[in-house]
């Protein structure tokens, strides 16, 4: 059965030129992405997306982490994978989120360091199950982002809309 789960190229991984080299380690995995892009973190977004760390003494660092103010990259990459047992896959080739304990051939033992403050800094988040997947990818994408259908959507018209545009 086909699943989905998020995917974050956290700041730190970005700033490190990591991208390509998470991206191929991923490709092992033989998911789709059906969604992709590059998005600045804001502090709403942050707090909605670690909404369930809100009462740990190191929220303020993680918000600040994912927001990109610890490495001043203020984006990150998020994407969607998908495909047979797609959460499970993914998390493995992540690794332990604390990247000392992450088995040093895995995305975060690789790549992941704890900064003398205490913040993991693990370059990349993946979804802990079903439910943590969809409440966050219909945090950090739209319908018409993603190109397979992944809930249930409704179209609505929206009065008054303001968008930017090209000029």
């Amino acid at each position: 059965m086909n699943v989905q789960t998020l995917v974050l190229i956290k700041p730190d991984g970005l700033k490190k030129s990591l991208t390509g080299n998470i991206l191929t380690r991923l490709s092992e995995t033989k998911l789709e992405i059906v969604a992709a892009k590059i998005s600045r973190v804001s502090r709403q977004l942050a707090e909605a997306h670690y909404m369930h760390m809100k009462d740990k003494p190191f929220f303020e660092d993680l918000i600040k982490y994912i927001c990109g103010e610890l490495h001043q990259r203020h984006k990150v990459m998020a994407m969607v994978y998908w495909g047979e047992d797609a959460i499970n896959k993914v998390r493995a080739l992540a690794g332990a989120t604390n990247p000392e304990e992450a088995d040093s051939v895995s995305i975060r033992g690789a790549y992941g360091r704890i900064t003398t403050k205490g913040v993991y800094e693990n370059v990349i988040h993946a979804s802990r199950d079903r439910e943590e997947a969809e409440r966050e990818i219909k945090l950090w994408f739209s319908p018409d982002e993603v190109i397979v259908d992944l809930y249930p959507t409704k179209t609505v018209e929206l009065k008054q809309l303001q968008k930017k545009v090209w000029a």
